[in-house]
């Protein structure tokens, strides 16, 4: 499968936003997007100063919610197709389905410190739903769903629990830190989704 194998932090500095993909270095005063926010490459810091076109502003917006959750384009355009025969705004629904997907709910309920490291822990089966192993990082989670820890005992998911003691479960799910589980109580909102993209660009670029 086809994956993006560069530099992470290039990514951020790209899209002009910290997209969370190096885990704890980017809550850390080592980060490079702390350090050095201008667009890479040779001409980066000339690029501020060009006018960005239409096109541009809603390819960007695309590739920032693609990187962020880390999807491959042919999956980000199969998401978009299901958001838009759902009732409601197809942005507002593309961001749904992606919040969904089991590696981004293991990254969300602290299990993991990347949305990557999320992803190897699921084909690791280090995870259940509802009972069952579960190893597709892709899988769509729904309402009442539960995702747990098969081994309990595990060090290091047990270290990076306790890293993350400090981030804030979202409001749709509900953690039960003594079983190592999480439960989807219901899809988010689009003001419970932290992730700063105007989506409706998203959709102007799909439409054409």
């Amino acid at each position: 499968m086809a994956r993006y194998t560069g530099a992470e932090c290039r990514q951020c500095r790209r899209e002009g936003a910290k997209l969370f993909l190096k885990g704890e270095r980017c809550y850390s005063d080592k980060c490079a997007f702390a350090r050095r926010s201008t667009v890479p490459g040779q001409h980066g810091p000339n690029q501020a100063r060009k006018k960005t076109s239409e096109y541009g502003l809603q390819l960007r917006a695309k590739q920032k919610a693609k990187k962020y959750y880390g999807v491959l384009e042919s999956q980000f355009a199969k998401y978009f197709d299901m958001g838009n025969r759902q009732a409601g705004m197809s942005g507002e629904n593309l961001l749904r389905i992606l919040e969904s997907r089991l590696d981004n709910v293991v990254y969300r309920a602290g299990y993991a410190m990347s949305r990557k490291e999320a992803r190897q822990l699921v084909l690791h089966r280090h995870f259940t739903v509802n009972g069952q192993i579960v190893n597709i990082p892709s899988y769509l989670l729904k309402a009442g769903d539960v995702i747990a820890v098969r081994d309990t005992d595990n060090g290091k998911l047990k270290e990076c629990v306790e890293k993350n003691a400090s981030r804030p479960v979202p409001v749709w799910m509900s953690k039960n830190a003594e079983h190592m589980s999480v439960t989807v109580d219901r899809m988010p909102e689009r003001s419970e989704i932290d992730l700063e993209v105007e989506e409706h660009l998203i959709v102007e670029l799909y439409s054409k």
